[in-house]
């Protein structure tokens, strides 16, 4: 009998997992953009023609998906240049600094985290401020995310979930199934507690690397 299926979770920082789903959608977001040089059959592609052998003007304004936009970007051949998304920028910066709780993340992209940490691969002069707002959002929010999830036992959630980004629901989604898990076991429903899926692979990849 096959095993059960494990989501695969996304990358962390710069990388990306290309075998997580998450990833794959994150990628195709899209970022503003201008051609550098002329981009021969790309237009149809970049939304930009109907012939497939049609070329982007170099000076073409764009909005680039960011597996392209990573793919074409080269310091030295200056292909295309890719801009700040507005909620990267310092106004934005400035609101998540002075109460990052108070931003519907969902709304304003769905992966900001992510989203953002792939942004470091461009050179930027303001990378290292982008860093250090995504690190303390995620710092501001997480406290209250984890406490919501653990003070809302069969309630209805959704108000408050369908604030957070793709990353902050799967942590409030384990969050809850860490208390649904002890409320059973608390009350004689469930047999053993048993160790997380992310427990069990870590000690499948450490015996495979004893074995090899």
């Amino acid at each position: 009998m096959s095993e059960a299926y494990f989501p695969v979770g996304p990358g962390l920082g710069m990388e990306e997992n290309f075998f997580s789903l998450d990833d794959i959608l994150m990628s195709q977001e899209k970022l503003p953009g201008r051609a550098e040089s002329a981009l021969p059959r790309l237009a149809v592609l970049l939304g930009r023609g109907a012939g497939s052998a049609e070329s982007v003007p170099e000076g073409s304004k764009l909005e680039i998906p960011l597996w392209l936009a990573k793919g074409l970007h080269d310091s030295k051949r200056r292909i295309i240049s890719v801009e700040l998304p507005k909620i990267y920028k310092e106004a934005w910066r400035t609101v998540f600094s002075a109460d990052a709780n108070v931003v519907d993340l969902h709304k304003m992209g769905p992966y900001y985290y992510g989203f953002g940490s792939q942004l470091l691969n461009f050179e930027n002069p303001e990378n290292p401020e982008i860093a250090q707002t995504i690190l303390q959002t995620f710092i501001a929010r997480f406290r209250r995310i984890m406490d919501s999830s653990q003070n809302a036992y069969n309630e209805d959630t959704s108000a408050l979930v369908a604030r957070l980004d793709e990353l902050e629901r799967a942590l409030f989604q384990v969050g809850q199934k860490g208390l649904n898990d002890f409320q059973c076991w608390e009350k004689g429903q469930a047999s053993q507690i048993t160790a997380s899926s992310l427990v069990q692979n870590y000690g499948k990849r450490k015996l495979a690397e004893v074995d090899g």
